[in-house]
């Protein structure tokens, strides 16, 4: 391909990375809002169990590369944390739907780049230069308006979604491991498997048989959830993080009115001021950690040549 036409298609593929990035948003808040609506009554571990369970039917056209693919012992082991790890906070999530605003819930989950900012520190043995570690602080800053403790009464839904945060903030970090080893694909169907069994003891502990109703809202959750990690892959396909994380703050947007107009909750202008801070500085370690890793690739290609 030509220099003119690079030229001419990035601005076209960079709008199309946004435009699936804005959809993402529209989906995942849509997946919140529908357990909030139709699955609030059920326990969180059924819930979450349930699914992941209707969301195995979209793991069908894997089943091959699954079957050829043989993993280590290793690979098995982090493959099992992860699936740790996911199913507690996924957990969690579902027990603070009932708990707090839609608003609380799409702002803290915005804590999870800050929180794998952190854990490839302690963890990966990672550098934290001093622009990232100011943009964690100031995400802590935007949780600290969110939660505002002492000053009003806080939920266990809330500490549900730190918890939530930290959790899917280390089955990202595990996924990072094994993405240098396995294919994608593998890496979400195995994770999707192995977090559905370690669901089904802790769904059986509190199982309660769901209404035609509400399988029907867990139905609807499932889908709208495998499309928006579909969505999500293809704007990272589109475009480079630098250009579509910038869009991130379209779910809080969506969650502030959808919370306002459906389920008549309050607008916090404190959440939204925190939820802006954490999104700002998520944003900020999204688009630096984007340019570092062209920067390390753009070094291997010149040492290749």
């Amino acid at each position: 391909m030509s220099d003119l036409a690079r030229g001419s298609e990035s601005p076209r593929r960079s709008l199309e990375g946004i435009a699936w990035m804005v959809l993402t948003g529209i989906l995942f808040v849509g997946v919140t809002a529908a357990v909030k609506h139709g699955a609030a009554d059920l326990p969180a571990a059924e819930s979450a169990f349930l699914r992941f369970a209707f969301g195995l039917v979209f793991l069908a056209p894997m089943t091959g590369i699954l079957l050829r693919t043989r993993l280590s012992r290793r690979q098995w082991q982090l493959v099992g944390m992860r699936g740790t790890v996911h199913a507690l906070g996924v957990c969690l999530w579902f027990h603070a739907m009932t708990r707090i605003t839609l608003a609380e819930v799409t702002a803290m989950n915005n804590l999870i780049p800050v929180y794998v900012t952190l854990g490839a520190v302690l963890f990966l043995g990672e550098t934290l230069a001093i622009r990232r570690l100011v943009a964690v602080g100031i995400a802590f800053l935007g949780a600290l308006l969110i939660l505002r403790p002492g000053l009003r009464e806080l939920s266990d839904g809330h500490l549900a979604m730190i918890l939530v945060a930290m959790c899917l903030a280390g089955s990202y970090l595990f996924a990072k491991r094994l993405a240098a080893e396995l294919p994608a694909s593998v890496i979400v169907a195995m994770m999707s498997i192995v977090v559905t069994i370690f669901l089904l003891p802790l769904a059986i502990a509190v199982w309660r048989w769901p209404t035609s109703g509400e399988v029907a809202w867990i139905m609807l959750i499932a889908c709208l959830a495998t499309c928006g990690h579909y969505t999500m892959t293809r704007s990272f396909a589109a475009a480079p993080l630098s250009v579509t994380q910038p869009v991130a703050f379209t779910p809080l947007v969506w969650s502030v009115l959808i919370g306002f107009f459906v389920f008549h909750e309050a607008i916090d202008v404190w959440v939204i001021l925190g939820g802006c801070l954490i999104i700002a500085a998520a944003t900020f370690i999204a688009i630096r950690e984007s340019l570092l890793n062209r920067d390390r690739r753009g070094s291997e290609g010149t040492g290749a040549l």
